[in-house]
């Protein structure tokens, strides 16, 4: 089956462009510019991939972002021609995964798209436990106290990372060496915002109950 990609971008010359070379590489694309007719689309098919570029009619596109969080967890790839920081950073404290500036090539979108469905595809069938949260490889998902975490993908991979070395401090060049999804151009400032984004879905009362700051270096996984 091939797989889904929705293209919400409203240079329409550039999302022709886009849309046909995809298509030519058997990716399935649907096109829209308007942030509502996005939501609209996303109510009533799955998709498996999403490019946003963040000018847009209606609204911007890191408020689109956080508005798609909410009723998805599929790979955002943020695509625009604001290559500040902030706007990086802020794509990432939004629930992006990647940001990709403009301009770039048809073909390293591809190659990055191509990367992400190949992870995908190859997780392996292992299953690694501690007392309150399941790793399953098989399926990507991460069980806490009985409850899948809505995580996205990078969120996945660095929680995975954390807990298979519990006890042991990680710093942020390893983590961000080691998360196959993780291509942010801002480096280890954002994996700061993604451990963030995984505390408050861990326990949003008590910041540092798992993951806790080695100071100067980066992270440890503790269980309670």
């Amino acid at each position: 089956m091939r797989k889904k990609i929705l293209l919400i971008e409203d240079d329409e010359q550039m999302a022709e462009l886009l849309q046909r070379f995809l298509v030519e590489q058997e990716l399935e694309v649907s096109h829209v510019i308007r942030p509502s007719q996005a939501l609209a689309l996303l109510e009533l098919e799955k998709f498996d991939l999403i490019i946003l570029d963040l000018s847009l009619p209606e609204m911007d596109g890191l408020d689109l972002c956080v508005k798609i969080r909410e009723i998805t967890d599929i790979y955002i790839v943020i695509s625009s021609a604001r290559s500040d920081l902030d706007d990086k950073l802020v794509g990432f404290e939004n629930g992006a995964d990647d940001y990709l500036p403009k301009p770039y090539s048809p073909r390293e979108l591809l190659a990055r798209i191509k990367s992400i469905f190949k992870r995908e595809g190859s997780v392996k069938a292992e299953k690694v436990a501690s007392s309150r949260f399941k790793v399953d490889e098989d399926s990507t998902q991460i069980v806490f106290d009985e409850e899948v975490l809505k995580l996205t993908l990078a969120e996945y991979e660095i929680l995975k990372l954390l807990i298979k070395r519990i006890g042991n401090t990680v710093s942020r060049e390893e983590i961000a060496n080691s998360i196959d999804s993780h291509r942010f151009d801002s480096g280890v400032e954002s994996i700061n915002i993604l451990i963030g984004r995984i505390r408050k879905k861990l326990d949003p009362h008590k910041y540092d109950t798992f993951i806790q700051t080695v100071r100067g270096i980066g992270y440890r996984f503790v269980e309670n």
